[in-house]
Order: structure tokens, then sequence, then C-alpha cells
């Protein structure tokens, strides 16, 4: 079988707002999902015996531990298939940047193997499974820019504008638990409407508290202010500038400081995923 690469897109938190806090610790968002036309990739191999082998296995990370083979083997034993698969990840998301790079690449195996084993579950039943990998799983499995309410899992597809994006990592990793745990993190902004708050300017209530604890975060926010609209992604730590071009967007980052990693990227609304597994269920003479 000739090997393909499967997109595995990252996203971005275009607003984020934590609306209250459960008594099991989780916290109540309101928060808008967007992808962008950038990410990691992955291929894959089917194999006739049920064995799952990563062959790009992440540095201190054990195979129980990485989503790339939870989720495979989740939906093996799920669909009780017998055959099995080889995986090979091509890494570009930052790792702990909010950019939802490990939720991605468990959506991307869920959907790639679906097909490729002819599972025959809808998007809206592998959703259903992902969220037993983690909350951020189900939005890249349904492959729409959404708004999510609970803890992220509640899924309104909308259509915020595609804006282009200058998105920077400030070179430290940010715990999500220094995040949510942090005494000062706003925990009570009032609930409200869709239509509200796309028609509010855009915060993320985690923001604060990254600039506050990691001096890296407030130093780049700083820096992009001063060109354009600029914010945290979830809890960090890659922030993001917006921009109505992508030559604008390139012109800021031909600017940047030397100690700024960063790429240009477009936002939107329907996944470079789904848009792939379109191609890939013609050209089979499947679609």
């Amino acid at each position: 079988m000739t090997q393909q690469l499967w997109p595995s897109p990252a996203k971005l938190n275009l607003f984020l707002y934590i609306t209250g806090q459960r008594p099991n610790g989780y916290h109540d968002l309101q928060t808008l999902f967007q992808f962008v036309d950038y990410g990691d990739s992955l291929s894959f191999t089917v194999r006739d015996d049920s064995a799952i082998v990563l062959t790009t296995p992440t540095d201190g990370v054990a195979d129980d531990e990485n989503l790339v083979i939870r989720a495979a083997r989740l939906l093996q034993s799920h669909a009780g298939v017998s055959l099995g698969a080889e995986i090979s990840l091509q890494k570009r998301i930052p790792m702990g940047g909010g950019l939802g790079g490990g939720s991605s690449n468990a959506a991307t195996v869920l959907i790639a193997l679906n097909t490729l084993w002819n599972c025959g579950y809808s998007d809206t039943e592998l959703a259903q499974l992902g969220i037993r990998l983690g909350a951020d799983v189900p939005v890249f499995v349904t492959g729409h820019a959404a708004f999510a309410e609970g803890v992220g899992e509640i899924l309104h597809p909308v259509e915020p504008p595609e804006k282009w994006f200058l998105i920077a990592h400030p070179g430290v990793s940010i715990p999500t638990p220094v995040i949510f745990g942090d005494p000062e993190l706003t925990r009570n902004t009032p609930k409200r409407t869709v239509n509200v708050l796309l028609n509010t300017p855009y915060a993320n209530d985690c923001e604060p508290i990254a600039r506050k604890r990691f001096y890296e975060v407030e130093q780049l926010l700083s820096w992009l202010l001063e060109y354009a609209p600029s914010r945290l992604t979830g809890t960090g730590a890659c922030v993001f500038a917006e921009f109505d071009t992508e030559s604008a967007a390139r012109h800021v980052l031909d600017k940047a400081p030397s100690w700024m990693r960063g790429f240009v990227a477009k936002g939107v609304n329907i996944s470079p995923l789904h848009r792939f597994r379109e191609t890939w269920l013609r050209d089979a003479g499947k679609a």
C-alpha cells in the first residue's frame, strides 16, 4: 500500500472564557476553535496482525501515554478489528503550546484508521469515542470550526472569519495545571450566547495568568501587540497575532527579534484532515 500523509492540523482558541468550576475541579468554558492550515502529518500502513507500531516514538513518552497509540488501540478494541497498523508521525506543531497537537494526532488516527480499516463509524460516533482521549479531540474529529461549551466537548459549528495568523512560541512550556491552579484565575466570566461572543472583542481568561507567571509570554505578546491584535491560545504557551492578509503577517514575521520562533498560517473553518479524506475516498472510488 502506498503511504500517504494524513494531515493533523493545529488549532487556535480565538477566544476562551472560564464561566465556572465544577466540584471535580474541571472548569466550564466558552471557547471558539478554528483550525489553521499548518500542522503535523501521519502515515499509515495496515498490518495483517493486530500490532500497533509507532515507528517515530516520542522521547520520554511511553506507549501507554502516547495519544497516537492510545487512539489506534481504542478504535481497534471498540470496533473489534483484527488488523493492526504501522504509524509514522511527522511533528511540526510545538508540544505543550496550546495548539492541540496531541489531540489532533489522536483525531487523525481515528479518522484515518476508521477509513483504512473500513470500520464504518460516522464522525459523530468517532467524536464520542475521542472524548475518552481528551476534551479537545472531538473538535478535530468533527472537522469544523466550533463554539464549544462544557469542558470543551459541547460543540456548535460556526463560521468565524478566516484570517491570517502569525503564530509564535515563546520558548517555554506551560503546564495546564499551572494556569488552572492559579488562585487569581478568572473563573466567573458570565455566560453569553454565541452571537454575542462572536460580535464582542475576543479575549482569553488564561492570558493574564500566563503573562504574570511567564516573562517570555509577556515579552512576546507585548512585542506582537505593537503590530496587530494578539492573544494567547488555550492555556499557552503559544500566542498569535491576526491579520487580514498573508503579506501583512509575513511582513511582521520578517521583523521578528532573533529570540522569537514563529510561522504564518491561515485560519480555516473546514479541517485540512477532512478535505484530505474527501480526496482520498474519491481517488479510491469510495466517495
